[in-house]
């Protein structure tokens, strides 16, 4: 592991994956929390057209992915408020139409740029500086609004009800939610890429509110295990020869089917309370 961190890439690399794991703990928290996995997932696939707008056009691809994402982000938040019983169809329609309008923007861009693969299957490993300084600026950018709204989403993740009744604004901070979950989706692509994007953003935060007694509890003990998922990841596809991304979900889930098999602590708690009840 000291020998790879003599390298320029891998120092990135692990940077990209600090960070990742810092916003997927918060993040990817409120989105387990609210119960909000298929929306994220939605947002996840219609970045595709992000990515492929920004061939098409020759611009930076993390930017015009990130302002494309929170586009449809919000449009899907809109759905999801206005018509509740059709939104599964509507967000499935705009997740297709993500995917199809990148893969057609593609085909028009002249030539084949071997980058493109990258952005499907992560490459973590050809994170630039330029890239990293961008995470990291959306990485404070997104932690800031979460702590500026933090008391409302708190609120809102537990009973929309009650927040809606103590004069919460539900409804912008569903939007605003919508939103930083793009800009996280959008970060997380840039290491694991579209098709493993969920796992990373979902696995963590389920693994930490089993154990977790509070939200910021939660997060922290996400952002954590992701942390962990990300370096192992990266050190057993360095030693091994493998790709990434790919690895580093296979921790994940390697951790999360162990985490299955432990009790958890309220479960525990919950027996010990019925078992001294009975007493």
């Amino acid at each position: 592991m000291m020998e790879a961190l003599s390298y320029d890439f891998f120092r990135n690399a692990l940077m990209a994956g600090l960070l990742v794991s810092l916003i997927c703990g918060v993040i990817g928290s409120l989105v387990v929390v609210n119960r909000i996995v298929f929306l994220a997932g939605g947002v996840a696939h219609a970045s595709y057209g992000g990515v492929g707008l920004a061939f098409f056009l020759g611009l930076p691809v993390l930017p015009v992915t990130a302002g494309f994402s929170t586009l449809a982000a919000l449009g899907m938040a809109w759905v999801t408020l206005s018509s509740r019983e059709r939104a599964d169809t509507v967000i499935g329609v705009l997740w297709a139409a993500g995917m199809a309008l990148g893969i057609i923007l593609l085909d028009l861009t002249p030539g084949y740029n071997s980058d493109l693969m990258s952005y499907l299957f992560g490459s973590i490993l050809a994170v630039p500086d330029s890239d990293l300084w961008l995470m990291a600026w959306l990485s404070a950018g997104v932690l800031a609004l979460v702590a500026v709204f933090s008391r409302g989403l708190l609120v809102m993740s537990f009973d929309v009800e009650f927040a809606r009744s103590r004069g919460v604004p539900v409804r912008f901070l569903h939007f605003l939610l919508m939103g930083l979950t793009a800009l996280c989706v959008v970060m997380v692509i840039r290491v694991v890429g579209l098709i493993l994007v969920m796992a990373l953003l979902t696995i963590p935060p389920f693994m930490a509110e089993r154990r977790a007694r509070s939200l910021p509890g939660m997060m922290l003990l996400a952002a954590l295990l992701s942390a962990v998922f990300c370096v192992a990841g990266l050190y057993l596809s360095y030693a091994l020869d493998l790709t990434c991304g790919a690895t580093i979900i296979a921790v994940a889930c390697v951790g999360f089917v162990i985490s299955l098999a432990v009790p958890q602590r309220r479960d525990a708690a919950t027996q010990a309370g019925a078992k001294g009840s009975a007493a």
